[in-house]
């Protein structure tokens, strides 16, 4: 596969692989464009009944590219920030992930490895999540530096452990997950690709039309508690953390001392300055 995303369809199923095993699967505005254009190639062809979302290499996807926007600090803007020009581009990828939702056919991802960051909102995108129990699954940038424009973490797991979630930027295992009801199943690794087969075969005999209205209905029900809405909120959120005071900090920090030491910073719990300030140097790095 050559493509960012790969697209085979065989016995009424169209297996989506994640094609950028060298970055972990991390995400481009390529890769949300070519997602949605595979899900709407998916839903056109009739030999397809169910969609399977996974990821070539190590991991399901760890997220946006953070050597591109936070290293090279794509999509940073000048200190006179266009709130609606940032809003205009995460909605469009929060969109395209969500071709997965909108589908008229039903989404299955495959999950291993990590679905982190913009990761996990394509995973929680799919109408139906699988896990390998050892598999992590989070959104660190809550920490700083991003909202999940999705929202799917509350209408998945209610208001306490979405906020346990995003109050901390702690990532679970899938057995975790799975118990929480954040996934729908999590397996021993070595099962994982035996499980998702047998769901999705189960599901690839059923009708496309009864698959259609059995989502549709059930769609309709998170729309009428006000999911689109909640993800303008949350895409307009995420625009600013990453041009608050503390986002161009973590955005500084990346630029200086590259992604890995920023991101390493963030998750340890060393504190990130309210308000932005001098960004750590080397030696202050090292006494972590």
């Amino acid at each position: 596969m050559s493509d960012v995303i790969g697209y085979e369809v065989r016995d009424r199923k169209a297996y989506l692989t994640l094609n950028r095993p060298d970055r972990l699967n991390a995400i481009t505005a390529e890769v949300a464009r070519r997602l949605k254009e595979l899900v709407d190639r998916a839903n056109d062809d009739p030999a397809v009944h169910v969609i399977v979302l996974q990821g070539a290499g190590r991991a399901f996807s760890a997220g946006y590219d953070l050597k591109q926007y936070a290293e090279h600090g794509d999509l940073t803007q000048p200190p006179v920030w266009d709130p609606i020009k940032d809003y205009q581009h995460m909605k469009r990828n929060t969109d395209d992930f969500f071709s997965l939702w909108r589908s008229l056919k039903p989404t299955i991802a495959k999950v291993h490895g990590y679905a982190v960051a913009g990761g996990s909102d394509i995973a929680l995108s799919c109408d139906l999540v699988v896990m390998a129990e050892d598999a992590r699954v989070g959104y660190m940038p809550a920490r700083v530096w991003g909202c999940p424009t999705t929202a799917m973490w509350v209408y998945r797991l209610g208001a306490e452990r979405a906020k346990r979630m995003l109050l901390t930027g702690d990532t679970i295992d899938g057995t975790t997950a799975a118990a929480w009801g954040l996934v729908l199943q999590a397996v021993p690794a070595a099962e994982l690709d035996t499980a998702v087969e047998a769901l999705a075969d189960r599901i690839a005999g059923v009708p496309v039309n009864q698959l259609v209205m059995q989502k549709l209905m059930i769609n309709q029900a998170y729309d009428n508690m006000g999911l689109h809405g909640t993800q303008i909120l949350a895409t307009l959120f995420d625009g600013i953390t990453r041009h608050s005071p503390e986002g161009r900090w973590f955005q500084e920090f990346a630029a200086q001392h590259g992604f890995p030491a920023a991101v390493r910073w963030r998750d340890s719990g060393r504190p990130i300055p309210d308000g932005g300030g001098p960004i750590p140097t080397t030696a202050e790095i090292d006494e972590e």
